[in-house]
């Protein structure tokens, strides 16, 4: 994992996790957590995958994302292991803790968050919304907001629409926002490299980027009840 925090700051504060996308932990994903730095938190950038894996390829990339979302059990290990390591730090405040996470790792908070782990709010960006899990209402502990390109092609509408039943059948605290004309991977400064390379419906939207960020933000201090965080 990738630990970044404002080491002239003294008093204890919220932590954030971040779960990476499909190509695995790398500089996008602790590019974020300097990012959550910046912004007053201690931040977290988790390696889902383990041994610090990544890939280059989407095959690969597939591979790896299906191994850790058909293994559940192990993946909530690690995502817990995670939390635990940030909940004994001194610089941080052990009840005030979330997990955001891109592409594959918005999934995978969402399916943390349906499995119950105790935390206080879940964001996912540019996330896949489908699972095996049966969820009732009170099993849900976290807050989620969910970022969504609207012209995201790897998310079928029914998708959004079996997303929306099932947090509102389960009495969540749950936002959904929708960026026009963004496409899956919006938040990523490298997704038009990667789309062009791969031939994959795959595009950078600075807008819909800077957007989600602050809507992070807000919802980061609504649920950590703190004042304004630092942009």
């Amino acid at each position: 994992g990738y630990l970044a925090y404002d080491a002239t700051q003294t008093q204890a504060r919220p932590a954030v996790l971040i779960v990476h996308e499909w190509w695995g932990h790398n500089e996008y994903a602790r590019s974020r957590a300097r990012q959550l730095a910046e912004a007053g938190y201690v931040a977290f950038a988790v390696d889902m995958y383990g041994d610090g894996a990544t890939a280059d390829h989407p095959e690969d990339a597939k591979k790896f994302a299906m191994a850790a979302g058909g293994n559940l059990p192990q993946s909530r290990a690690r995502f817990e292991a995670a939390k635990d390591y940030v909940s004994n730090l001194t610089q941080v405040d052990a009840t005030k803790i979330a997990a955001i996470g891109y592409c594959f790792g918005g999934g995978m908070v969402l399916q943390m968050a349906r499995m119950g782990v105790d935390i206080t709010a879940v964001a996912s960006f540019h996330g896949s919304y489908g699972t095996e899990l049966s969820v009732a209402p009170g099993d849900i502990k976290a807050s989620i907001l969910v970022c969504h390109g609207a012209e995201d092609a790897f998310i079928p509408a029914e998708d959004i629409t079996a997303l929306k039943s099932e947090m509102s059948a389960a009495k969540a605290d749950f936002s959904f926002i929708s960026y026009p004309e963004a496409k899956h991977s919006f938040t990523n400064p490298d997704a038009d490299i990667y789309g062009s390379r791969f031939e994959l419906p795959l595009a950078y939207s600075p807008d819909a980027d800077k957007a989600s960020w602050q809507d992070l933000l807000t919802f980061l201090a609504a649920r950590f009840e703190e004042g304004p965080v630092k942009n």
